[in-house]
Parts: C-alpha cells; sequence; structure tokens
C-alpha cells in the first residue's frame, strides 16, 4: 500500500446473471481525503460499495486496508465493521420499531449485561453533538427520514471507522441539514478518516470533496483531483458522450405554456389527514407544473391528497369541469391520474417480482385480478416499454431488485404510461439516478406535455423544476404561500416566495 492509503482495491470483478457489473476496477483511498465516486446507475458504483462492504462477495481482485500487513477477506458487513469500515446506505436500512440509541448500538450490545442507561446518555450525548434534534429514548419511527438518515450517519461516526462510506446520504436531507453533514465530514477529515461520498448532487462534490472516482458500465475511467476536472468534463466522462443538458432541455420547455387550455384536474379547499393547509389547486391539458419548497413544506402530502394516497377530509375535486369524487387510489386511476410515489422502494417497486410483473401492474388492477393479461400480452407490454425507455435489464424476466436504482424508478414510469393517463404526478422522479437519466426522464415529461397529457413534477433539485416546469406552486410550513410563472420562474424568486410566504 501506498504511505498514505487508508483503503486499496485492485482488479475488482463482480458478476451477476447476464450482467457484468465490475471489471478489474481499482480504487484508492487516502487519509484525510473526501472521495467521490461517481457514474451513471448501472455503473457500478452500489456493487463496488457492497464488495467492499460484504455485502456482495468479489469474483477476483485484492482489498488492503491500512493496519493489515496481507488482502483482508471480508465476507460480511460485520466484517467491514471489524477493520473499520462503516457504511450509511441510500435507502435507511435502521429499525423504526427499536428506539434511536438502540438502533445506533445494535449489533454492539452486550444484550442482557448492556448497561442501557449508559448506552442512551451515550447515544444522547452523539445526537447532541452533530446537532441531531431527536432523543436516544424515542422510537426511530417517531422521527421523519431526514433525522432517520441523522442518526444512520452517527451510527456509523460512532463506530471509530478508518474508513466512511456515505452513500446517497443527502437524497433525504435539506440545505441545512447537508450544511451540518458537510461541517461532520470536514471535521472526520480532519482527524484523518478516509471518506467514499456517492452521490448524485454535482454541486455537492464540488463543494465538499478532494477527488473523483469514475466508473463506466462497470469499468474505471479515471481517477481525478478535483480543481483538474471541471464540470462538464466530469458529465462527459460519465456518460461516455458530450452532453449540454441544461441547454437541450431549456429549448423544450418553451414550448408547453398554452394558458389557454381547458383545466383536466380542479380542487378547491382540498385538506388530507396529513395535515396540509386547504389549498387550491388546478392543472391545463398539456401543461407540466409542480409544487416546489423545502422538505417538510408538504409537496409530497399535496400530491398524496390529489391521488387519494392520503385519506382527503374535506374539499372538492372536478375532472373537466366536472365533480369527482376520490378518496382511494383507485378512484384516481379510474379517472385518469397516474401517480408515482416519493418512496421507490417502500411505495413504488415490487422488489420479489420481475420486470414484467412490474410493469403491468398499474394496469393489472385496473382490469381487475380476475382478468389476468396473457403471458404473451404482458410480454409485448414489457418489451415496449424497456425499448421505449432504454430500461437496462437483461431481460423482461430479470428481479426488479436487481436493477439499478434509475431502472428501476424507469420501469414505475412506465407500469403508469401503460395505463396512458390524462394526468401523471411525478414525485421525485430523479432522485438518486445518474444525470442522463435524469434528462432522459426530464425530456419525456416535456413530450408527454407536448402530447397533450398533463404532469405535476416534484423535484428536491430547484434548477431541474425551472428547466421542466411552467407554473410553480411555492409551498411553506404545509401550505401554499406564492405561485409562479413567466420571468418570475427563477432561483431567487423561488426563494424569496418560500422565506417571505410571497407576502
Amino acid at each position: 500500500m501506498k504511505e498514505n492509503s487508508v483503503l486499496e482495491m485492485r482488479n475488482i470483478s463482480k458478476s451477476f446473471p447476464g450482467v457484468r457489473a465490475l471489471q478489474n476496477v481499482d480504487f484508492t483511498l487516502c487519509e484525510g481525503e473526501i472521495h467521490a465516486l461517481m457514474g451513471e446507475n448501472g455503473a457500478g458504483k452500489s456493487t463496488l460499495i457492497k464488495v467492499l462492504t460484504g455485502v456482495y462477495s468479489k469474483d477476483s481482485g485484492e482489498v488492503y486496508v491500512k493496519g493489515h500487513d496481507n488482502a483482508v477477506s471480508i465476507r460480511s458487513p460485520q466484517d467491514a465493521q471489524n477493520i473499520g469500515i462503516s457504511t450509511v446506505y441510500q435507502e435507511i436500512t435502521l429499525c423504526p420499531n427499536l428506539t434511536v440509541a438502540e438502533n445506533m448500538y445494535i449489533g454492539r450490545t452486550k444484550n442482557i449485561l448492556q448497561n442501557w442507561k449508559k448506552m442512551n446518555a451515550d447515544a444522547d450525548k452523539m445526537l447532541s453533538a452533530l446537532g441531531i434534534p431527536a432523543s436516544a429514548t424515542q422510537q426511530l419511527g417517531n422521527y421523519s427520514i431526514a433525522i432517520q438518515q441523522m442518526v444512520a450517519i452517527a451510527r456509523a461516526v460512532d463506530m471509530d471507522c478508518k474508513v466512511l462510506i456515505l452513500d446517497e446520504p443527502t437524497s433525504s436531507l435539506d440545505e441545512n441539514e447537508v450544511e451540518k453533514l458537510f461541517g461532520l465530514m470536514r471535521d472526520l477529515k480532519a482527524r484523518g478518516v478516509g471518506i467514499i461520498f456517492v452521490t448524485h448532487f454535482l454541486d455537492q462534490v464540488y463543494e465538499v470533496c478532494d477527488k473523483i472516482t469514475v466508473l463506466r458500465d462497470g469499468q474505471l475511467v479515471g481517477e481525478y483531483e478535483i480543481e483538474n476536472l471541471p464540470r462538464i468534463q466530469l458529465v462527459s466522462k460519465m456518460l461516455g458522450k458530450d452532453m449540454d443538458d441544461t441547454a437541450d432541455i431549456q429549448s423544450e420547455a418553451e414550448a408547453y405554456d398554452d394558458g389557454e387550455a381547458e383545466p383536466v384536474f380542479e380542487a378547491e379547499g382540498l385538506v388530507s389527514v396529513a395535515g396540509i393547509k386547504p389549498f387550491d389547486f388546478y392543472i391545463r391539458k398539456g401543461e407540466v407544473n409542480g409544487f416546489t419548497g423545502l422538505l417538510g413544506s408538504g409537496r409530497s402530502e399535496c400530491v398524496r391528497a390529489i391521488f387519494g394516497a392520503d385519506r382527503v377530509i374535506g374539499g372538492k375535486v372536478k375532472m373537466h369541469g366536472k365533480p369527482v369524487k376520490i378518496n382511494k387510489p383507485i378512484q384516481a386511476m379510474k379517472n385518469g391520474i397516474a401517480y408515482l410515489p416519493e418512496d421507490r422502494k417502500g411505495d413504488g417497486i415490487v422488489g420479489d417480482l420481475s420486470v414484467r410483473e412490474n410493469l403491468v401492474l398499474a394496469l393489472q388492477v385496473m382490469r381487475g385480478f380476475f382478468k389476468p393479461f396473457s403471458k404473451a400480452q404482458a410480454y409485448k407490454f414489457a418489451d415496449e416499454y424497456i425499448k421505449l425507455l432504454d430500461i437496462k435489464t437483461a431481460s423482461a424476466d430479470t428481479p426488479i431488485n436487481s436493477l439499478s436504482g434509475g431502472n428501476q424508478q424507469k420501469v414505475i414510469v412506465a407500469r403508469w404510461l401503460l395505463t396512458n393517463p390524462e394526468y401523471l404526478i411525478l414525485d421525485e422522479p430523479t432522485r438518486g439516478i445518474d444525470v442522463g437519466t435524469k434528462v432522459d426522464i426530464q425530456k419525456l415529461v416535456l413530450k408527454l406535455a407536448s402530447e397533450g397529457k398533463s404532469v405535476t413534477f416534484i423535484s428536491s433539485e430547484t434548477d431541474e423544476m425551472l428547466r421542466t416546469c411552467s407554473r410553480l406552486v411555492v409551498m411553506r410550513d404545509r401550505k401554499v404561500v406564492g405561485e409562479l410563472t413567466g420571468e418570475d420562474l427563477n432561483q431567487n424568486k423561488v426563494m424569496s416566495t418560500i422565506a417571505g410566504g410571497g407576502e
């Protein structure tokens, strides 16, 4: 190993049925370094991390860790933890039914000999040091996804790790929480901890990282010092082609703002059990609009009320000017409304089913399970949409769990497109997926609008909303505080409206 290296992975290869996920990949992490691991979905990032943490066994290659003379054997996450490798995954892997402290110390307690009082005190001390507003003795499930993510990070930090792996840790955090995390990362860097940072937020990479390693199609593209790799070059290396995605999409976005078209959907005084204030909303034929606001502002709760995913307790709803009743998702679906939920793992995919079975699920629900599609019909649908959305899968029979996050997202988009909806709601469709797939989905949204479909698009990335939407509903503290169109669709106006409530 090099003198200042804390981790070296050499010639790592890993294959799955029909897919070569990694091919002779090298990766080196130094002490006191924040190192970004970048690439499209399916590039091999998650596979490399899972090999390093013992979730997957490698087919070939060696792993060296500081303090060990020879290559180490990592057969399980516990092995990784024992040699100083801690991980925080994109999908929260904690137990919501246990307390915060129990989650922080799970796997490290002494069962009946455990000093619970000291454990709770130590957990509270760590939470306080990191500025996490949680109590050690409260059940983890009582807290928001963002707080749960921070607890997962606190757990990893508390393990006195040499290598800290952060796999999309900021995907559920707001700006203030991201800043707290970055402060913590810089503190750990100063103490000599090596940090592997996996993210799709380019701004975050350039704000906090020292080096970037780029993977593409399971192979190493290269390792670069951050100051030597301009953003456009990074995107080019990730995609294997030059692309000005912003200009591409911006030029298309102008065509889809027809203020004269009839409202497809209207809501007046709509409110649900999720605690949002009564809100009015409409969307016209061929329009792309969106809800924007900080984490917890009520964006998702609004669209869940529209779709009937949360129980509606007040308000009136119309489709094409006629009153309709939408209290359940099946009623929304039968009225031509489709909804891609924010929580891809929890509410979207059915992990044990194949790509084909996931893809036809919504249409089968509408048709009724007593009228199943023939295999030939299901394969026809699946093959058509795999080709249409360029879903990277070995076949239609591949278990959806084995696909990358971006390709899972495309399958869910395909599921709803198959129902031929008039009105499509997309809640965080590009969260946690690569730059190229983001652009694909944004372009698809604008193409659907050009064909007369109405789309509500929600994203945590304001610039993505501004590129895609012709009208933004701004939210704060679970109530609508403004609406922006035309020249007001810019970052400054969005931020000032959120901060000032549009007053």
